[in-house]
């Protein structure tokens, strides 16, 4: 049943423990099982947090801060989340909230009207934040993406294609 569990995706060593106790395997047996396990590197929670930080953070998007509460609920102490999480940089998690906001960013959104920028720069700040974003960071992210689109949309509006 583990090797079953391991084989569909990779899993800390508490996400297994959960999953023999659900099959009501002894916990003795289950902590003999999962500790052969983690013997022969089947099991290795370091490993598994730094793929999971590297898969999550590419493909969702997340900020450390929601990939540290991910980790934590698996089952991976602190110290090992931090020494995951080290492989994210600052700049790396900037760039990906950028990369949100500018995904998400509705075209023909009209900044020049206050309230429909108000209420665009709640929308994207709200999704950053449930991506695990400080509030702080997620506003000015918002507010520099508009500011670029703004210039940019002005610039182009100036030129003449011929």
């Amino acid at each position: 049943m583990v090797y079953r569990q391991l084989t569909a995706s990779p899993k800390s060593r508490l996400q297994l423990a959960r999953k023999l106790a659900e099959r009501n395997i002894p916990e003795h047996v289950a902590e003999t099982v999962l500790d052969k396990f983690q013997e022969v590197r089947l099991i290795d929670d370091a490993e598994f947090a730094d793929m999971w930080v590297r898969s999550r953070s590419q493909s969702r998007k997340l900020a450390k801060g929601a990939l540290r509460r991910e980790l934590a609920d698996k089952g991976i102490d602190q110290q090992t989340a931090a020494s995951a999480l080290e492989q994210l940089s600052d700049a790396d998690e900037e760039a990906a909230a950028r990369t949100l906001v500018e995904r998400k960013l509705r075209p023909g959104t009209d900044l020049s009207d206050q309230a429909e920028r108000d209420k665009t720069v709640r929308r994207l700040a709200s999704m950053l934040a449930r991506k695990g974003y400080q509030p702080s960071q997620a506003f000015r992210i918002v507010n520099e993406v508009l500011e670029s689109r703004r210039d940019h949309d002005s610039g182009e509006a100036g030129t003449l294609n011929w």
